[in-house]
């Protein structure tokens, strides 16, 4: 949980990336562009952890010691809509990111639920909580209890995703938390973020169906998007005006209604446009200040 709004990219960053730094230094290098947030990726994992457990471990030691909180993705080989095989061997992936995620004292495991196929979204759903429920239970038997499920609305009609379906899931499954991302949003509903009210009304709907704190300690993906009638095609920068939605206008509300996000920044330059979400909403929490 943020005790303030907190940035940082999905990922060790590009540059991060050609000083070939090592896992452990990523958030001293974060701290000193006054990040504070780090999603590690383990997108491409399979049934166990492919991280030693002692690596893990430095990680979360050097993100302590630097105040920078962790989040871990998971992998990208889950689909709980899917057939036994695939939905057992997707429980079972999701529980090696969960054992990581507390290896590492990341507070949240994000993934992404799965694609419908041939399954009407109704059956999609009865699947997916059955099977997350059931992850939930060998967690509880392995004793992880601190690490949240968070599943992440997603950016394509024809993908488990949309934010009822997961504040759905979050309803009904304990030890879970939806992970927004505002650009799977926009490009789902073809540009639905047009004006600050549109980015309310997502807030106001979370905040009504799992209550303040789930809204205030919203843990949430941002870029910009480029968008086909299929949804989501490929991410952009903050600097390219020809796509949405505005981060501007996200941070009036984060700003209005003083929330405490983890906002982790998925544009092609990682950390560059954390740092510029990071300034637009210090910009926008001074104003909202002076208005008081």
């Amino acid at each position: 949980m943020a005790d303030h709004p907190r940035f940082g990219p999905a990922g060790v960053p590009p540059t991060f990336k050609a000083m070939k730094t090592a896992l452990a230094d990523v958030p001293r290098l974060l701290r000193e562009e006054n990040l504070d947030a780090f999603e590690y990726q383990a997108v491409r994992w399979g049934e166990k952890p492919q991280i030693k457990r002692e690596e893990a471990e430095k990680l979360g030691l050097k993100a302590r010691e630097n105040d920078v909180l962790l989040s871990l993705h998971g992998s990208y080989f889950i689909n709980f809509c899917g057939g036994k095989e695939t939905i057992e061997a997707s429980k079972n992936r999701l529980v090696a990111c969960a054992t990581a995620s507390q290896w590492i004292g990341s507070q949240i495991v994000v993934f992404h639920p799965g694609f419908y196929g041939k399954k009407p979204p109704k059956e999609g759903f009865e699947g997916c909580l059955k099977a997350l429920k059931e992850v939930v239970e060998t967690l509880r038997t392995l004793g992880i209890r601190d690490v949240k499920l968070g599943p992440e609305t997603m950016g394509k009609p024809s993908q488990f995703g949309s934010l009822e379906e997961v504040l759905a899931l979050c309803e009904n499954v304990e030890q879970s938390q939806p992970v927004i991302d505002w650009a799977h949003l926009h490009a789902r509903e073809r540009g639905r973020f047009k004006t600050v009210d549109d980015f309310c009304k997502v807030v106001e709907i979370i905040e009504n169906r799992l209550g303040t704190e789930a809204v205030r300690n919203m843990h949430c993906h941002f870029t910009k998007v480029e968008f086909t009638d299929k949804g989501e095609k490929r991410h952009h920068t903050m600097d390219e005006a020809d796509y949405g939605p505005d981060f501007t206008m996200l941070a009036k509300v984060i700003a209005e209604f003083k929330l405490n996000p983890v906002i982790i920044s998925e544009s092609p330059v990682l950390d560059v446009d954390a740092i510029k979400m990071r300034d637009i909403l210090q910009k926008e929490m001074k104003t909202s200040f002076k208005s008081v």
